[in-house]
């Protein structure tokens, strides 16, 4: 019957590429290619968002981690980010729209000058490379496993190959377009397939299992333990969630390309902003039905743990129950909502690198203005240069033997808060200009490497003392403050600038140029 199965996955793999295929249409410029003209209804974008933030193993981890006493404390980090989206939506958005962009640095470029928005496009794609190549490998673990209980024996570089083939063919002929409209599928997809989980299993446990489920702490949504170290090291602290967890957001979708592009695609500022505050909505939701699967798995299975279980780990409770605990037909469906999630988000980092590498980077280091069919020519090729190197970056990455989920996860320190800090120097700081920016950009990167690298913190539990990183979401306010405080300092040995910066913000919305052609002729 597992036969039935891969049917499903191999019709989904062919259909999602038709789908997105059909839903691009022809491009016609880079413009269209890079945010579809503009034209792209606020939900789908929203949708996709969503998708592009979520990979693999957030669907995979975050039922284990709910069975094994995190609760819904994932709920508790979307609540911080919804925030984060909120002030995003409010401050950043409007700069973009505004002023024409298709990149998020063209803001950067306008403010400081050519260099900052180069060197902050270098950083992005870079990191980009860095972290999807390692969530491309990462995704490849769980779905090695999922194939080889269908019989299908398939190496982690086989794998790489065959999800990176198929996903730039939609992405390398559709563009933006058939990334958002397949996003959106993937997600109803893999959300779809948490929803049917919960259903089968609350028809397993009923409201007994619901009952002990709560009682044992399964639905726990906030961390109160206001110590100091556990504030700075637990991603699920109150104040890390919400506060730590609100900087990150806007950072990670104010800041970086990969999500601000999506935005870009609306028709308007007020369908941009709409998308991105409901793309918070929908995390919430998602992470409830992915805890709540958690929860209700562990009635299922009555607490066992996971040695008890015969997994190796957490990240195999939700696999391993699609495959043994779901009629046939129906864990093939989840099985490609799996892929989905992997696919989603290495088809949204393509398109942006691409985006970035031509909107920021040629036109920062090249002062010629190629022609509309060469910028989309370009904008083809960089899509395949950098799938290419994802890919072998994934690939070698299977010789190791190292966490690939905690290195993924800490990548974002090392930039995030220079990206974040730049734009705000950029609003609060009226008196600098390109040198502090770019000065307080690279000082920022390299004490971040300092604090993600070496500093640690003692933390005691059960009696026992061990050394912790500082969380994730405090990462970025460091990075930010470090970028504020270098870049004004530096602001006060010059005098301020004839004309500031921010000289958009009164434009209408829509008043902004072709920001993709126009850059090269500054």
């Amino acid at each position: 019957m597992r036969q039935l199965d891969l049917v499903v996955i191999v019709v989904y793999l062919i259909g999602i590429a038709w789908i997105g295929l059909r839903k691009a249409g022809k491009q016609k410029s880079a413009k269209d290619y890079f945010v579809g003209e503009g034209h792209m209804p606020w939900w789908t974008v929203s949708f996709s968002v969503v998708a592009t933030e979520t990979s693999v193993l957030t669907v995979i981890s975050v039922p284990g981690g709910a069975y094994s006493g995190q609760g819904f404390g994932n709920v508790e980090l979307a609540l911080g980010y919804v925030i984060g989206r909120v002030v995003v939506a409010t401050v950043l958005i409007p700069l973009y729209k505004r002023g024409g962009f298709v990149s998020a640095y063209q803001y950067l470029g306008d403010r400081f000058g050519l260099k900052l928005q180069g060197l902050a496009s270098v950083t992005f794609v870079f990191t980009r490379l860095l972290a999807e190549g390692v969530r491309l490998f990462a995704s490849a673990i769980p779905i090695k496993l999922l194939l080889d209980e269908f019989g299908v024996h398939a190496s982690y570089r086989v794998i790489i190959i065959v999800l990176t083939l198929i996903t730039v063919v939609y992405t390398y002929l559709g563009g933006i377009k058939a990334v958002i409209w397949t996003d959106a599928i993937q997600m109803g997809l893999y959300l779809g397939g948490a929803i049917l989980a919960v259903a089968v299993l609350s028809a397993h446990v009923g409201g007994d299992g619901y009952a002990r489920a709560w009682d044992a702490g399964r639905f726990t949504l906030f961390d109160t333990d206001f110590t100091l170290a556990h504030v700075l090291t637990s991603p699920f602290a109150l104040p890390t969630a919400i506060i730590g967890g609100a900087i990150f957001a806007m950072a990670s979708h104010g800041s970086d390309q990969l999500i601000v592009q999506r935005v870009l695609a609306t028709r308007t500022l007020r369908e941009g902003q709409k998308a991105m505050i409901a793309s918070g909505v929908f995390v919430v939701i998602q992470f409830a039905a992915f805890s709540l699967v958690g929860a209700l798995l562990w009635s299922y299975n009555q607490g066992r743990s996971f040695s008890e279980l015969g997994l190796s780990s957490s990240d195999n409770l939700y696999p391993e129950f699609i495959l043994n605990g779901l009629p046939v037909v129906v864990s093939g469906l989840l099985v490609a909502g799996i892929l989905g999630a992997a696919m989603g988000s290495l088809s949204s980092a393509l398109n942006s690198m691409s985006n970035s590498t031509v909107a920021d980077i040629i036109h920062s280091f090249f002062r010629s203005t190629p022609s509309e069919e060469s910028l989309l020519r370009l904008a083809r090729w960089m899509t395949l240069v950098w799938a290419t190197l994802m890919a072998v970056f994934a690939c070698a990455f299977s010789a190791s033997t190292g966490n690939v989920y905690l290195t993924g996860l800490t990548i974002a320190g090392y930039t995030y808060g220079a990206l974040l800090g730049a734009f705000l120097l950029g609003r609060l700081v009226t008196r600098a200009n390109e040198v502090d920016s770019v000065v307080a950009f690279l000082v920022t990167i390299g004490v971040m490497t300092y604090i993600v690298r070496v500093v640690k913190i003692d933390v005691t539990t059960g009696g026992t003392t061990v050394s912790q990183a500082i969380a994730a979401q405090w990462l970025v306010p460091i990075g930010v403050v470090i970028t504020l405080v270098v870049g004004g300092v530096l602001s006060l040995f010059h005098r301020a600038p004839a004309a500031g910066g921010g000289a958009l913000k009164d434009a209408e919305p829509g008043s902004g140029p072709d920001r993709l052609t126009a850059a090269g002729r500054k």
